[in-house]
């Protein structure tokens, strides 16, 4: 398992990427080695999911920033097989950030929440063969989805016609509002004459 860490580190390490130009940018002026100052960072970001402050957001970035550069590289190319792994990606990020919603309340106190969130999102989106989003895609989601895909095609048909009907009520509801408006606003009066100011010429 480590051994396939490393070379998928390395092997992105090795990649050009905003990331390890950025890398490459430090190792020129610094003389640090691109390796160890990627690990600095992780062992620092770790660290910081742990005690600092704002690690709510760090957590949502790292879920967010690494599977949406990959998933615009995979609608790039013309492999579909990424397309699939990242959309089931999504899938699982898309119902645990919904559960997390719910829950949150209860765990937002809980130690090392957000180093234990990072961690699992990292496992959904890990490059191995135990790829959590495989697994709870495979395992959870698909079959609950298979099982009741009928009752949820009816519920989402139903909701979209009673949705389209109630824009067209109220596009309906406003136009002849606006008519019924311009209907009782007085009509434009017409210019009014100038009193004279002409002198009176009438001989007594």
């Amino acid at each position: 398992m480590f051994a396939k860490l490393k070379d998928r580190f390395e092997k992105f390490l090795n990649e050009k990427n905003f990331v390890t130009d950025c890398l490459g940018k430090i190792e020129e002026k610094t003389g640090i080695k691109k390796r160890y100052l990627a690990t600095g960072t992780v062992s620092f970001t770790g660290l910081y999911l742990i005690f600092g402050y704002g690690a709510s957001l760090l957590c949502n970035l790292i879920g967010f920033v690494y599977p949406a550069y990959f998933s615009i590289k995979a609608i790039e190319s013309a492999n579909k097989e990424d397309d699939t792994k990242w959309l089931t990606y999504w899938v699982v990020y898309g119902i645990f950030s919904v559960a997390e919603f719910f829950s949150d309340i209860f765990l937002y106190w809980f130690p090392f929440y957000y180093a234990l969130k990072c961690i699992f999102l990292l496992w959904c989106m890990a490059p191995v063969s135990w790829n959590g989003s495989q697994i709870l895609y495979t395992r959870l989601v698909r079959p609950f989805f298979l099982k009741h895909q009928a009752s949820v095609d009816s519920v989402v048909n139903d909701l979209s016609g009673k949705a389209i009907n109630a824009a067209e009520n109220v596009t309906r509801e406003v136009l002849h509002t606006l008519v019924q408006s311009k209907t009782l606003l007085p009509p434009e009066a017409g210019p009014k004459e100038l009193p004279s100011t002409s002198p009176d010429l009438s001989v007594d």
